[in-house]
Parts: structure tokens; sequence; C-alpha cells
């Protein structure tokens, strides 16, 4: 295997990410999965072209490695149904799901499905003006995939391109006062280092994070679903569009989710900031008191966060059909990005398992 670092863009300060070639994901070795797994727990994004060939059935059985005790996709079938965009389980392997934009004929036993990109129009509270979608775009929301309710965030997720769309690169705004823009091809996936978003803390702020805990609402996906984003896409307004915990479905305690701020990486033992800032509910501290107030918690969570995803820091991947990215999950945040049109078809396949236990804290 050759091990070479990602492209990047000229200017970035990007200090994570690799491409690794020549090897076979359908029929790798141990010894090339132990590669593999110390590569990514030191650069936290993995590259793997020409992968068009690959099975669903190899995808989750390669996702699956990295926690073998686990065999649940990581959504659950719950969250799964409260989030607002279709995810459709490969027939066959349902822990592996077909994503993207357009009509699809036929793929892998789905026939005749729609798929839909996530916009931020639909989520942005101020979103960009129609006629501007040719040129520029938005991050649509920075996340962690997980559940944030019963089940524990999944180490890794891989993500596939089998179809990419074409079409003319779009200028990334992110409209909050800045003046930041970000230059990419049209529909990347963004991604950024929790790792470097802890070292970017002052020590005060590493603190106060390494001994804080997040508590994520119940249901979360389904609690925040009419709030509106920022349009950075790091997070919402406190506007009271959250769904009183009265009309969520029936809330089991035990599933609530409180997890470290920080989360310690098994490997190489650095200490990454990881927080899903849209399902943050409370902020648990060290005396044990907790910060209740919504929007303060946001506001918190909103200044440990957005200085590392300055356009110098984010990793927007320029799909080519058959690339695969393997990510971990505990060590980045991601975001889809772009504005595609219906006719556009842009099919993915992306694998997470919720993992067989909580992330480590510091």
């Amino acid at each position: 295997m050759r091990i070479q670092p990602l492209k990047r863009a000229p200017g970035a300060a990007v200090d994570f990410g690799v491409e690794i070639d020549d090897v076979d994901l359908e029929n790798i070795t141990d010894e090339e999965f132990a590669i593999i797994q110390i590569t990514l727990y030191h650069k936290h994004v993995v590259l793997f072209k020409d992968q068009q060939n690959i099975s669903p059935q190899a995808q989750y059985e390669f996702t699956k490695r990295f926690d073998p005790a686990t065999d649940q996709y990581g959504h659950g079938k719950e969250s799964r149904n409260q989030i607002k965009r279709q995810l459709l389980g490969v027939p066959g392997q349902p822990q592996v799901m077909v994503k993207g934009n357009g009509f699809l004929e036929s793929y892998q036993g789905l026939e005749n499905v729609t798929l839909h990109h996530p916009n931020h129009r639909r989520f942005h509270r101020d979103p960009l003006p129609e006629e501007k979608d040719h040129l520029f775009t938005r991050f649509f929301r920075w996340h962690i995939d997980a559940a944030l309710y019963d089940l524990y965030p999944p180490k890794v997720t891989t993500l596939m391109a089998v179809r990419v769309p074409k079409g003319p690169r779009q200028m990334i705004s992110y409209d909050d006062g800045s003046g930041d823009t970000l230059d990419a091809s049209l529909a990347p996936t963004a991604f950024v280092s929790g790792q470097k978003m802890f070292e970017m803390l002052s020590p005060e702020e590493q603190e106060f994070a390494k001994t804080s805990k997040v508590e994520y609402a119940p249901h979360p996906y389904l609690w925040m679903s009419k709030a509106r984003a920022f349009p950075t896409g790091l997070g919402l307004y406190s506007e009271g569009r959250e769904i009183p915990d009265s009309d969520l479905p029936s809330i089991d305690p035990s599933k609530i989710q409180i997890l470290p701020m920080v989360w310690k990486n098994p490997v190489t033992g650095k200490l990454s900031l990881q927080v899903h800032p849209s399902c943050v509910r409370k902020i648990h501290l060290a005396d044990g008191s907790v910060i209740n107030d919504l929007a303060r918690v946001r506001d918190i969570i909103y200044k440990l966060q957005r200085p590392a995803i300055s356009p110098q820091y984010v990793y927007a991947h320029d799909w080519s059909e058959g690339d695969m990215i393997l990510f971990n999950n505990h060590g980045v945040l991601h975001t889809v990005v772009g504005t595609l049109q219906p006719n556009m078809l842009r099919v993915f396949r992306q694998c997470n398992l919720a993992a067989s236990e909580p992330p480590a804290g510091p």
C-alpha cells in the first residue's frame, strides 16, 4: 500500500487526511487492515480511489472491523425515520444506506426512487437568494454521525461515491459577518478536525471542555426539526421552535445521551472536541451544576467550535466516482455541501454502525 497526504488547496492549514492506494477493500488482509486502522487514528480521514466494484457486503464488513461487537446502523430505525432526508437501506445489506440526489431508476435492488440532497434552503433561517444558486452555496449542517439517543456514536463511517454530478464550482459562503468564503467543487463533503478544534482553544477553554459534558435532547432530530440553522451550518438559532418533550415520542431517561465534550483518541491519546451543535441541549459542569438555558448552551458551543471551521482548516473533498472515504467519526465533524438541481444525479453509499461502547473522555 502507498500512503500519501490528501491534495490540499493553496494556503490551506489542513493537517489531517491521507490517500491509500493499491488496496483491494473487497479482499482486505489482516495486515492491511492493521495498517489502515493505525493510519486512520493518526490522520482521521482516509481516501481510497477506484472502489467502484466494492460490494455493499464488503463495505459493511470493512466498517464493522473497526468495532466487531456492533451490528446496528448508527442512527437506528427510530432516529433514521426522524431525519429530514431520505435514507434507503440496500436490500440484503440494510446497514448500508443509499443517499444522494435525483431519480434513480435501478441500483442494488432499489427501483425507481427519488433521492434528495440536503439543501441549506430547507434548514437555514436566512438562506441565500435562489438566483445565487449557480455561484454560491453553504455548509448544510456540521455534525457527528450519531443517533444521540439510546445508541452510542459510531466509531467510523465509510462513504462511497457511485455517481457524481457534473457542474460548475461553487463558493461556500459563511455569511456570518466574517467575510469568510471557500471555493469548492459541486457538492463536496467537508471535514474539520476535532483535534485541531481542541488545540485551538485557550488553556482556560481546554480545561472547561475537558471537565464538562454535553447532554443531548431526547429524540434529538425530531426535537430540533422545526428550528433553523446559522448560516455557517454550525448550530441553531434559539427561537423557541424546538418540539416540547410532551409532544415527542415516549422518552426513556436511561436512553438520554450525556457524553464527554472531549473525546480521547484510542491510538494516539490526543483529544478532540466532539460536539454535535444542533442536538445539544445542556452542559454539565465539573462542579455538578448544569447549564439549562438553551441559548447560552448554544452560544458556548458555537464560540468553542467556530474558529476551527474557518476556511483554511476545512477539507472539502472533490468527489470522483469510485472514491471511498473512511473517517474517524470520533475525531472529525463533517457536512454535506452544495446546491443541486433535481436533474443532477448524485448517488452515494454510506455505512456506519452504532458503537458498542461510549466514546472515551479525557
